[in-house]
């Protein structure tokens, strides 16, 4: 905790001072332009690595950046994901996932699942993955095949994500964008989804179509 508290502490000296305006408009209310679905892992650092900052980002995360579909289900994604567009207006929707991912490397290898019960479970969400497997990339070496599973989620939980009745209206209506990327952790570099060309592309290239 000792480190936690002098985080803390350089924040109230060093941070919070020089940007009270800015948290005094934002003690009162958020309008984020963008909701971010990641992967609850520690490595993944939104704002850092996107140069954003308060009320920038909306984010919601669990293993495996999973949005659940079953019917008549209710859950924290699904429930964010709605007050985000019928409630605070994002322009954006993106699921992030990224390398090394735990979550998928438990779905392809099932193993050490014995004392997780509910892990398992919540597995049964990423099935689709394998449907939508990605072709192996020779850059990702000896983790080509897992990198290709974790794209290939990206993929499935993009198309869960459209397939939320809220997401849904905000397509048809033109009010709401959404985005798949993958974030590597070892380069520091996302690729985007591009839905026409059924491919990854390097982050801030012209998508087709």
């Amino acid at each position: 905790m000792q480190k936690l508290l002098e985080g803390h502490r350089r924040f109230l000296k060093e941070v919070f001072p020089t940007r009270r305006s800015q948290f005094r408009l934002l003690a009162e209310s958020q309008a984020p332009e963008y909701l971010f679905i990641t992967c609850s892992d520690s490595r993944i650092v939104p704002d850092l690595i996107l140069g954003t900052g308060p009320g920038d980002l909306f984010i919601s995360r669990n293993a495996g950046n999973v949005i659940p579909v079953t019917a008549n289900d209710i859950d924290g994604t699904t429930a964010t994901i709605e007050y985000a567009v019928e409630v605070l207006k994002v322009r954006f929707a993106i699921v992030c996932g990224h390398s090394d991912c735990g979550a998928m490397k438990a779905a392809l290898h099932r193993q050490g699942l014995e004392k997780l019960p509910k892990a398992s479970r919540w597995l049964q969400h990423v099935e689709a993955a394998f449907t939508h497997r990605q072709p192996l990339n020779p850059a990702d070496g000896e983790n080509a095949e897992l990198a290709s599973l974790i794209r290939g989620n990206v993929v499935a939980q993009l198309m869960n994500l459209k397939a939320q009745p809220a997401v849904a209206r905000g397509l048809a209506h033109g009010d709401l964008a959404v985005r798949g990327w993958f974030y590597d952790i070892l380069s520091g570099r996302i690729e985007e989804y591009d839905e026409n060309a059924r491919k990854f592309v390097v982050f801030g290239e012209p998508i087709s179509g």
